[in-house]
């Protein structure tokens, strides 16, 4: 241990011995505290000793009571898999009759020694066991380290291979003879009675007959959401997992083996090293099925845990790995590059990412054709197999636009000095697309070396670049774009950018998040990143109203000045993605996509950042687009709306967006008629132009009111909703029946579109004003059918 963790190591069983105001971890209240014949060692008393004096507490610090039955610890403790950075799991055990008011209190204590541990930069976890835990069924809740209902028995199998007390009760299971473990509770009975053992000196967590096959789901699952801050280590307890179920029903658990070794020798052995146990048995199993090339790894994983951080120097731990060695034949070369992995750089990182990614699946894959062949069911419970299984989807599954983190704690730096993005256009050779370098582009650096990754747009290697820790604030960044307006200063602004907007290191997603739809948390949005609109423009004279220009509608000639949009974003699970939209219909399709990807009862992102690189008006274009896609977001959200329309206008082309509860739409418009005809809910055909019978069901008072130029709206309620007449600027009518929405939502949409989509000029360049719709009400006065104007109801 370091020395910071020896001392923590020290002093816990005095903090949880004690609770007084002197010392670190005090909760005032019925505390449980005191741990079952403890007595301080000389040290411990002396740290006592050293606060009553400096504090003049003559008195002294006393313990109350014995509420605590035992502390031990578990895990790689004191194993030859335990370094320099090896967390401590601490296992509190009591009695199963505490009231959880005051275990909500020993939780609280417990919580505030582990920040005082990890101010001193040791990683300190309780768990909190009541003595019946392993006789009931588990009922635990998944949360940071605590795998909740994901293992049982296979827990308790854990613990008792690598537990070491600390204080309080000695552990009954090690002493039970290991031949009569199918009858344990009656050698427990009979040992108490007949053997002079007294129980209240003695910690029974119970035998462990067998292990039910329900569990091995669960911990594989488990396992592999481990796998993603300890690889080393989650790779070699999966294929355990996997030689254990090969061996079902009758299998031989590692805690009995360590167990009957400790039984029939004497002194200490590897034979009862947890770590050394688990290589054992999976060394046996694969080379039991041949395969050869999983046991390879296996060792490599097991060497790699053992002489993490320098772990592997101490003279008694080197002589068993010198040992090992031997026994496996590698080579200098092998040990030598084992032992480098402080400087692997991101091709090493990549193919031991894929190794270790594809025996972890491999493993589970095995034990679900395993729970499959046994025809089980888990019993892990469907909160946790959702919480855990969306943990997997966000760190390993791949897929387009998704930034894959390929360093799982595989080696600490990957910072490359240079990075090169090089932009081939279509029709060569080579596939069309960016393809990133860890060269810079001098010839003699770059020719004849391989890209690091691919993507058809830029962005998503930037993203891939710098959340991966390839790209840093010290990286030369070079550029060779061969078919787009990206210039070298937009990139370097753009990495910048990013690395403004999203942290590298991200805490893992809530539990409370997982359990619930996917959403769109920070949102960076980044315009003209490969297509500029405005870099042609050079010495042009523009045509434009300074006062209502519209940056994707501007000028005479309604030219779009978005060319591209980039789309970096954090999930709700920690995710990140990105997307590129590119084209005549880049601004619809990524404003569609964002919206889409917020469900309705969803929470607004807690920021959406907005970036141009366009070489004019980038403040105006940014400024525009962010007030578009924030009134976007407000009527995505709206709660109390099942239908609302956005309009847009994107160069010449007029586009509706339409934001329903069940997802978003896209309609392009050629008219006013056009975009009514879409967001009727019960229309009938179109009606015939003719006037023989066109117009059937047209009240008369309707053609009465007919006007060249002129659209008009006519409503009329019924008995179920109301009917709508739409007459266009040609007397064409339509008609709607049964129209179940709000009469001042159709009224603000219809206009909304109208303002959106008018003309804003006419041919000699001058502003004029648009006709917008009228809108009227069909009403009975005194017996006859009259048209008034339509008014908003009072709010």
């Amino acid at each position: 241990m370091s020395e910071y963790g020896q001392q923590i190591f020290e002093l816990l069983p005095v903090l949880l011995h004690f609770n007084h105001p002197l010392l670190p971890g005090y909760v005032s209240g019925e505390v449980p505290h005191g741990i079952d014949f403890f007595t301080l060692s000389e040290a411990q008393q002396e740290f006592i000793d050293d606060i009553c004096m400096a504090t003049h507490n003559l008195q002294g610090i006393q313990a109350s009571e014995t509420a605590i039955l035992g502390v031990y610890s578990m895990g790689s403790t004191a194993s030859i898999g335990q370094c320099c950075s090896s967390d401590l799991d601490i296992w509190v055990c009591h009695s199963h009759h505490l009231s959880l008011d005051r275990l909500e209190l020993l939780e609280h204590k417990c919580l505030l020694i582990s920040k005082l541990a990890e101010h001193r930069g040791v990683e300190l976890n309780f768990f909190l066991i009541p003595d019946n835990k392993f006789r009931l069924d588990n009922i635990a809740e998944l949360g940071g380290d605590n795998c909740g209902s994901a293992q049982h028995l296979l827990l308790l199998d854990e613990f008792y291979r690598s537990a070491l007390r600390i204080a309080g009760r000695r552990l009954l299971w090690p002493v039970v003879p290991v031949e009569w473990e199918e009858d344990y509770d009656q050698v427990v009975s009979t040992l108490m009675r007949d053997c002079g053992l007294k129980p209240e000196e003695w910690l029974d967590l119970g035998g462990l007959q067998r292990i039910p096959a329900e569990e091995y789901f669960g911990s594989a699952l488990w396992l592999l959401y481990k796998g993603l801050d300890s690889p080393y280590k989650a790779v070699l307890k999966i294929l355990l997992m996997e030689a254990y179920s090969a061996e079902f029903p009758d299998t031989r658990l590692l805690s009995v083996e360590a167990k009957e070794w400790f039984q029939h020798h004497e002194g200490y052995d590897l034979a009862m090293d947890t770590y050394y146990l688990m290589l054992q048995k999976v060394t046996q199993y694969l080379q039991g099925i041949g395969d050869l090339k999983r046991l390879d790894l296996a060792r490599r994983c097991f060497y790699l845990k053992v002489c993490d951080h320098g772990g592997g120097r101490q003279p008694w731990r080197q002589a068993v790995l010198d040992r090992l060695i031997a026994e496996w034949g590698w080579s200098a070369e092998v040990v030598h590059h084992l032992d480098s992995r402080d400087g692997w750089k991101v091709e090493e990182v990549k193919y031991a990412y894929g190794e270790l990614l594809e025996t972890l699946m491999q493993s589970y894959s095995q034990l679900i054709q395993f729970a499959r062949r046994n025809n089980i069911s888990e019993s892990i419970n469907p909160e946790d197999i959702g919480i855990l299984s969306r943990k997997l989807y966000a760190a390993f599954e791949s897929l387009p636009g998704k930034v894959q983190r390929i360093n799982l704690k595989i080696a600490p730096n990957l910072h490359e000095a240079d990075l090169s993005f090089i932009q081939v256009p279509p029709g060569g050779i080579n596939r069309a697309g960016w393809y990133l370098y860890k060269y810079s582009l001098a010839p003699a650096a770059i020719i004849g070396r391989a890209p690091l990754e691919y993507n058809g747009y830029i962005s998503k290697l930037v993203a891939w670049a710098y959340f991966n820790g390839l790209l840093t604030g010290t990286s030369r960044v070079h550029l060779r774009s061969l078919g787009s307006d990206l210039a070298l200063p937009a990139l370097h602004q753009f990495c910048h950018d990013l690395a403004a907007t999203f942290p590298v290191r991200l805490p893992p997603a809530a539990n409370l998040a997982l359990s619930r739809p996917c959403e769109v948390r920070h949102l960076g949005i980044f315009l003209n990143l490969e297509l500029d609109p405005t870099s042609h423009w050079q010495d042009r004279e523009l045509a434009f109203d300074a006062e209502n220009a519209d940056v994707l509608s501007f000028g005479l000639e309604q030219e779009c000045l978005v060319g591209t949009v980039d789309l970096v974003y954090r999930n709700s699970w920690n995710e990140m993605r990105t997307l590129h939209f590119t084209g005549p219909e880049a601004v619809v399709d990524a404003l569609s996509t964002i919206l889409g990807k917020m469900h309705q009862d969803a929470a607004a992102p807690e920021a959406v950042e907005v970036f141009c690189y366009s070489q004019h008006f980038r403040g105006l274009i940014r400024n525009q687009f962010n007030r578009l896609v924030q009134e976007c977001i407000e009527l995505r959200l709206a709660r109390d709306k099942q239908r609302l329309v956005k309009l847009l206008s994107v160069g010449q082309q007029k586009f509706a967006l339409f934001l329903e509860r069940r997802g978003v739409s896209v309609k392009q418009m050629s008219g006013a008629i056009d975009f009514y005809r879409q967001i009727a809910n019960n229309k009938l055909e179109r009606l015939p132009d003719d006037d023989e019978g066109g117009r059937q069901g047209v009240p008369s008072v309707v053609d009465s009111y007919a006007s060249e130029g002129l659209i008009q709206f006519f409503f009329q309620d019924r008995e179920h909703g109301f009917s709508v007449f739409v007459l266009d600027e040609h007397n064409k009518v339509e008609m709607y029946r049964d129209y179940f929405g709000s009469k001042d939502d159709l009224v603000q949409s219809v206009s909304r579109y109208y303002t959106l989509t008018h003309e804003r000029f006419n041919n000699e360049g001058q502003f004029i004003n648009f006709n917008l719709p009228q809108f009227y009400e069909l009403v009975e006065e005194n017996g006859q059918q009259q048209v008034v104007p339509y008014r908003s109801a009072p709010r």
